[in-house]
Parts: C-alpha cells; sequence; structure tokens
C-alpha cells in the first residue's frame, strides 16, 4: 500500500509541474477545460491518498498544487484574450469550491496570486518561446481559425506566407497549417538546440511535447496533404492519434457545419524512449461509423498523412498514371463568355431561326448536368468548314461575341485565344466512345456516378473523360475499393468530394494482372450495374449503356443518376449489382475479402508503396502531353 502511495506522490508532484499550451485559444475554451480535468484528476489523486482510517489533512492549502499560472495561450483579439484569463480564474473558483465541499475545509485562493498567461498577440508572427520557452511546454493544443487557402484576407495571406516561406507549394495550404508548421518548429527547437546551451531542466534533451489541433480535413486530403505532410514528416514530426472525419457544428448563427479531423503528433527522441523515459505513444485511430456521431477507438501500428494505419508514403500529384490503364484528361473548356453555351430552351429557338446550325449543336455535360440529367447544349464547330461558317449569321454572331470576350480579357494568354474564335480554348474531346468522371460529386452518395459517353456528347471542363475506357475499367472506377481511395486522397470542394487526375486517378494503385477469369467477372458485373441503372433512366441525350443507348432513351424511365445515387432512393437491384461488383473487384486484389473500408485503403497504400517504389522520379518520366488547360 505504501508503495502505491508513494507513486501518487509523485503522480501527484508530476501534475504541477505539466504545462498546457493554446497558440489559438479565443476565449480559453479549451484551457477552461484542459484546468477542469486536471483538477478533477488531482482530487482523485488526494481521495485515493487519504482514504482509509487514520488518514486527514492538516492543512489543505498545502495539498492542492495545480494551479491557472500552468497555462498559457496566445489570442490575437484583445477582449477574448481578457476572457480566456478570467474564465480560468472562475474555474479555479469553482474546483476551490468542489474541494472545500469534498473535504469539508474551506479552500480559496484569496487574493489571487497567480495567473494564466494569456498573451493578446498575433500567434503566427509571435515567437511561442517569448510566451512558453519550448523547454518548458508539456502540451500544446488549440482550434486554430479555418480559412482555406484561396480565401484567406490579405494580412492572413501575408502571415501564412512568412510561415510557409521554407514550404515547397505553401501556397495550397490552408490557414489552419500554418499552426501545424510553427508547433514543428517550436518542438524541434529543444532538439536543435546544443547540449551545452541547455538549461538544466532540458539537460537530457526533453522533446517529449505533445501537439493536438482541431483541423478542417483538407490537411489529409489532396495535394494539402502532400505539401503539408512532406514537410512536416521531413522535420520529424510523427502523428500518434487522429480522429478521422467528424462533423462539427458551431451553434453561432449563421456558421455552417465542418468536417474536422483531430490531430496529435509529436517528434520522437532519437533514443526511441517517450515523456519520463517512457516508450513511444500508443498509436490510435478514432473512427466514425456516422461523421455526426460518436467514435470507437481502434489500434495502430502508424497512422499516415490520410490518417490510415499504413506507412508513411505521400500521395504526389502526377502526370501520367501508376499502372498500365487508359490516360485521363480533363474536359473541354470553352472560355468563351457564355456565347457557345445554349439551354434547351436557347436550343430551340436558336434551330428556329437557323435550322441549318442544328449539325454544329452538340449535348454539353458538367458534372451537374450529367448527374442531375439537366440538358445543355455548345456549339461545337471544330470541323466546321469556313464557308458552312459564312452562311449561318447567327452561329457567326456568335464567334464574334467569343472574339470581343476574349480580346476584352486582362490575361494574354485569353487575348491570344481571339485568333481562333470558332474553337473551344481546350479541347480533348475523342472521336470515341469515353468513360465521363464528374469532378465534383455529393458525399452523401456510396460511388460517384460515371458513365460512357457517345462521341457526340462534349464533356466540360467541369468533368474529367477517359478515352478508350473498356467495362473493366468501368467496374473498377465505379468499385466500392475505388471509393475508399477517393474517400481518403481526394480533395474536397466544401464537404463534396472533388475528383481529379494527378492525385486520385493517376495514383490508384489496379489490381496487379487479373487473370482472363477475373477480368471477365469484372465486366460482367459492370454490365449488370449499366443494366440496373437503364431501367430507371429518364429519356435523354445521355447513354448510360452504350449497347443499349437507342432502346433505353426510347422507353421513358424518368430517373437521373442523383436520383439513382441517393443512398435513401438508391433501387434494390442496383444496390445489388453494386454488391456483386465489389465482390468480383476485390477478387481481383486478393483472395480474402475486405471487412471493412479501413482494410482496404490499408492494402492500397502498401500497393501504392510498393508501385511507386519501382517507378522513376515524376520528373524524370516522359510526358505524353504537354498541352495545358487554360483558365480565365
Amino acid at each position: 500500500m505504501r508503495g502505491n502511495k508513494n507513486k501518487l506522490f509523485e503522480f501527484h508532484k508530476k501534475l504541477r509541474t505539466l504545462t498546457f499550451f493554446d497558440p489559438a485559444c479565443g476565449c480559453g475554451n479549451f484551457l477552461v477545460i484542459a484546468y477542469r480535468e486536471l483538477r478533477k484528476l488531482e482530487l482523485d489523486v488526494l481521495r485515493a491518498v487519504h482514504e482509509g482510517p487514520g488518514s486527514r489533512f492538516l492543512d489543505i492549502h498545502q495539498e492542492i498544487s495545480v494551479d491557472v499560472d500552468q497555462f498559457f495561450g496566445i489570442e490575437i483579439e484583445e477582449f477574448p484574450a481578457q476572457i480566456a484569463q478570467v474564465a480560468l480564474w472562475l474555474m479555479d473558483h469553482q474546483m476551490n469550491v468542489r474541494v472545500s465541499e469534498e473535504f469539508g475545509m474551506y479552500f480559496a485562493r484569496i487574493p489571487l496570486k497567480t495567473s494564466p498567461h494569456i498573451v493578446n498577440g498575433n500567434a503566427l508572427t509571435l515567437d511561442w518561446n517569448d510566451v512558453l520557452p519550448a523547454e518548458r511546454a508539456s502540451y500544446v493544443f488549440g482550434n486554430p481559425p479555418f480559412v482555406g487557402a484561396k480565401f484567406m484576407d490579405d494580412a492572413q495571406r501575408e502571415d501564412a506566407q512568412r510561415v510557409f516561406a521554407d514550404i515547397k507549394s505553401g501556397g495550397l495550404l490552408d490557414f489552419v497549417a500554418a499552426w501545424y508548421v510553427k508547433a514543428a518548429r517550436y518542438i524541434n527547437a529543444v532538439r536543435a538546440e546544443p547540449v551545452e546551451a541547455r538549461s538544466p531542466s532540458t539537460s537530457s534533451g526533453r522533446t517529449d511535447v505533445r501537439c493536438a489541433f482541431v483541423s478542417t480535413n483538407s490537411i489529409t486530403q489532396g495535394e494539402q496533404a502532400g505539401v503539408l505532410w512532406g514537410w512536416l514528416l521531413a522535420q520529424g514530426i510523427r502523428i500518434h492519434f487522429a480522429h478521422r472525419t467528424f462533423q462539427w457544428s458551431n451553434e453561432a448563427r449563421g456558421m455552417a457545419a465542418v468536417h474536422c479531423v483531430i490531430i496529435g503528433f509529436y517528434l520522437p527522441s532519437p533514443s526511441g524512449r517517450g515523456a519520463g523515459g517512457e516508450g513511444e505513444p500508443k498509436k490510435t485511430i478514432y473512427e466514425y461509423e456516422d461523421i455526426r456521431g460518436e467514435a470507437h477507438a481502434v489500434s495502430a501500428h502508424n497512422i499516415n498523412p490520410y490518417l490510415v494505419d499504413a506507412p508513411n508514403v505521400l500521395i504526389e500529384k502526377r502526370s501520367i498514371p501508376i499502372c498500365s490503364v487508359p490516360e485521363i484528361r480533363f474536359g473541354n473548356q470553352p472560355i468563351d463568355g457564355g456565347h457557345f453555351i445554349l439551354s434547351e430552351a436557347e436550343r430551340t429557338e436558336f434551330l428556329k431561326q437557323e435550322p441549318d446550325a442544328e449539325k454544329f449543336i452538340r449535348p454539353f455535360l458538367g458534372a451537374d448536368e450529367f448527374i442531375n440529367n439537366i440538358p445543355r447544349y455548345c456549339l461545337w464547330l471544330r470541323d466546321a468548314k469556313p464557308d458552312e461558317l459564312r452562311r449561318l449569321p447567327l452561329v457567326m454572331q456568335r464567334v464574334q461575341a467569343v472574339k470581343a470576350f476574349r480580346l476584352e480579357s486582362k490575361r494574354q494568354a485569353t487575348n491570344e485565344l481571339a485568333a481562333t474564335p470558332t474553337q473551344f480554348a481546350f479541347v480533348s474531346h475523342p472521336d470515341s466512345h469515353y468513360l465521363l468522371i464528374p469532378s465534383v460529386s455529393s458525399e452523401r452518395r456510396s460511388f460517384i456516378p460515371i458513365g460512357f459517353m457517345p462521341p457526340e456528347v462534349v464533356a466540360s471542363n467541369l468533368c474529367l473523360i477517359v478515352p478508350d475506357a473498356t467495362l473493366y475499367h468501368f467496374g473498377i472506377l465505379t468499385s466500392t475499393m475505388h471509393m475508399a481511395w477517393v474517400r481518403y486522397t481526394c480533395g474536397r470542394l466544401e464537404s463534396r468530394y472533388r475528383y481529379s487526375a494527378g492525385i486520385v486517378y493517376n495514383n490508384f494503385p489496379w489490381p496487379d494482372e487479373p487473370t482472363d477469369k477475373q477480368r471477365a467477372a469484372v465486366e460482367a458485373a459492370a454490365q449488370a450495374v449499366l443494366d440496373a441503372r437503364a431501367k430507371f433512366m429518364q429519356p435523354s441525350p445521355l447513354p448510360f449503356s452504350r449497347s443499349r443507348e437507342r432502346e433505353e432513351r426510347s422507353e421513358g424511365r424518368g430517373s437521373s443518376l442523383a436520383d439513382l445515387y441517393d443512398p435513401l432512393t438508391m433501387p434494390p437491384a442496383l444496390v445489388k449489382a453494386h454488391q456483386a461488383l465489389d465482390r468480383a473487384v476485390d477478387a481481383c486484389y486478393r483472395k480474402a475479402a475486405f471487412a471493412n473500408d479501413a482494410q482496404r485503403v490499408e492494402f492500397l497504400f502498401e500497393r501504392y508503396q510498393q508501385l511507386t517504389s519501382l517507378l522513376p522520379t515524376e520528373t524524370a518520366k516522359p510526358k505524353r502531353n504537354t498541352k495545358k488547360k487554360t483558365t480565365t
């Protein structure tokens, strides 16, 4: 018993040495809760030490050691900084009242002799060591501001650029990433300091600071993950716990719910020992079956930048696929001021006045039009002869308007396009059937709706296209296996999936040499998915099954892909078809079934690492298509 009490005494002494630092503390919510929990833990210790007969306090004031001066914060606004300090004192008072009630002895800290250390300043320009020297820090945590890279104001962008100055492609990073970078430099400072220069408290080279931030999930997805975590991993930073994406609703009026992650990270010591000589921290991932629900903990061997139990690999942007599959392209971009584009009503009216233009008007699909089956058309003049155009005055009016629009642009590249006013700015359209992938799709869907298009249909730059794709390619891309990869690697537009060529498609690990039997099974299951869709499709110029195009148009069925892939209205026949397809696709990867998406993603990351270890660097690869998309 005495040995246990000695351990409790030592633990109690340790509580007083801990420090807590929130470099984006606002009104101090995180600090206040941390202080409350630390005081409750101290109460538990005292209760355990003094339980039993003959054990009592002589002076409660000598027993309570945890105090507000262990808490540090930075807040850019003056009034919230003052609130944070007062809030910690109020919590101290509440816990003192609880101590009095618990032990029957009056306890109060009056007059106030200690204060929390809340600094009113800019966390991205201040040296955090001036607030709390790194060698004294125990925990750094908080909820830094959520501002996207493209939505920062001038002051925020200037601060971020200063922090990201030595990070390649740092301009892609969201504002919250600046706190990760600052924290990494902060906890690395002790490691970098020569032993002889350290204070006595750090003579052992202490590097046991633990950090954790609530962040938007964007820093673990798409290009940002590679940029931020490529730099952090190079500094030695490692993740020891992570909450995967969950929805956090702000109660403030007008504030939308955001999709967040929580990432705990640290700097391993050279000896492989952690705080106080302990081993490295256990790795834990907190999974959310429902992003609005509660998490459950899963032990992990390693947590990589995509919050997957897999090696620390980074998905780099690539110009060609890592596997032998058809290349993907951006859709066709007009840069026309809208003069090439026609709604269904505009097309009808246009053809009434100029019926000979019909051969030059084609269906024109963006992501929204494709998924929701919205008719839209474009003037497609790529093969038009000059004498034909001159006999079409309304067409020529629109061509003239396109030329004028391009000449008025402030961008030289757009001005140069005025020399070819009958053409789209960027043309990728194939002369055969192709696979269309919408660039943006709702996260509510289990699958991104993709489909085959005939050459008569023109895809816009809001879609990606895969010419020469087969049923096998369609089957793999519309499987749960591929969707698991999408969820962890794609960028997001708000919370919607943002499919990309360079990150998602070109890095996707396809099955390794499936047998003819396996390939045939995927093709049969893929066709079954198309057939199940076709039973419900509405009449439109958009064929979703190449072999049944004319038949299904004439039968007049009325559902769009948005209807078919809504999780509440997805037809049972389509659900079963996708389940069969998933079994066929999974079998191409391994014999054992995958229990869930986590297993699929772990497998895919390991395969990605194997595939890319055999590849030359991206810069050494031959470029098959150097033509770039032009933007306004």
